[in-house]
């Protein structure tokens, strides 16, 4: 069947989940070709890092000639400055859903950052949106009393919220203060009710593949090469110029992706600079460890062994057996 033959809410949307350094930038690629001949695809990364513009390098961002060959949504959106979140991103997603499917095409949701996939399964805690000005009095709090006494003051209004983060998290912790002022409710008391409006409808863990290592070594050691790569690139050089900006700081989400934040750390002298390979390295297992406990939370989804030999092909003929049989062969 044609492609413009096909409803729009026939076509599926696909994801492709799996830890940093797994393969997922080619093995999205690889199925957009694949499909090409009767299936345009798009693009949709899912990826909290990808939404900053230049930072390039340490986000392993698709290069330029990469995000030609398929159209690439939810990348370099956002200043360094700016915060992105999970319920602005089910927002976007929600909406480029739609528009890719009403042009014919096949949304390809492809990244990393799992919470971002549940949100987008699961529905969206119905929170309050961001407010500068809080914000700001509890910055002049903190730089009064310092993190702990915020950690303090949360554990006061909300001693569930306290309980599962460190004192030293100071964005989570600014949150869950900013929550509390603005709603007069505690954080933890958002997570009992969640919004799913059309979610379920947009995507579903049978359309969820996953690209997982059977082997962690294998995983280590592309983490490790990559990470070596990226400073050979130019990632220092890349941070540089963010920083000579002036208005960054190491405690913005930005400047706290894996690798960025360990980097900062290094210019700041910190930490000898001799040891950012090490330190950059175990932060980036310790995160890809995360993504794969996330992961295994999701039952339903299609796990592809990223290191076993022709991982790519099976994927490929997966997505095309699994999920787009029906509309490839005219929904029978």
């Amino acid at each position: 069947m044609p492609v413009e033959h096909i409803a729009a809410d026939r076509i599926p949307a696909i994801a492709l989940a799996g830890p940093t350094a797994s393969g997922k930038t080619a093995a999205a690629l690889a199925i957009a070709d694949a499909l090409a001949p009767r299936q345009p695809v798009e693009i949709i990364s899912v990826d909290s890092a990808l939404v900053y513009r230049g930072m390039d390098i340490g986000t392993a961002k698709p290069t330029p000639a990469e995000q030609a060959c398929v159209p690439h949504h939810l990348i370099d959106i956002r200043d360094p400055l700016q915060a992105y979140s999970a319920a602005e991103f089910v927002h976007d997603a929600t909406r480029l859903i739609g528009e890719i499917r009403a042009r014919g095409a096949l949304p390809l949701l492809v990244g990393g950052t799992m919470l971002y996939f549940k949100a987008l399964l699961d529905g969206i805690d119905d929170m309050p949106p961001a407010d500068a000005s809080v914000r700001a009095r509890l910055e002049q709090q903190a730089a009064a009393i310092g993190w702990g006494g915020m950690h303090a003051e949360l554990a006061r209004v909300d001693p569930v919220t306290a309980a599962r983060l460190a004192p030293g998290d100071s964005q989570r912790i600014q949150r869950a203060l900013e929550v509390w002022h603005v709603s007069g409710r505690p954080l933890s008391s958002f997570h009992t009710a969640k919004t799913t409006s059309t979610n379920d409808r947009l995507l579903s863990t049978a359309n969820l593949f996953s690209l997982e290592p059977h082997n962690r070594a294998w995983l280590h050691g592309r983490i490790a090469q990559r990470f070596h790569a990226m400073l050979e690139a130019g990632f220092l050089d890349e941070l540089r110029r963010l920083r000579e900006r002036g208005d960054l700081h190491a405690n913005l989400p930005s400047m706290r992706c894996v690798g960025y934040r360990q980097a900062w750390e290094s210019l700041d002298g910190l930490y000898p600079m001799s040891s950012l390979p090490e330190r950059g390295i175990a932060a980036t297992r310790q995160l890809a460890k995360r993504q794969i406990t996330w992961l295994r939370s999701m039952p339903g989804r299609h796990v592809i062994a990223c290191d076993a030999t022709g991982a790519t092909t099976q994927l490929v003929q997966a997505v095309l057996d699994r999920v787009l049989g029906s509309v490839l062969k005219g929904g029978t």
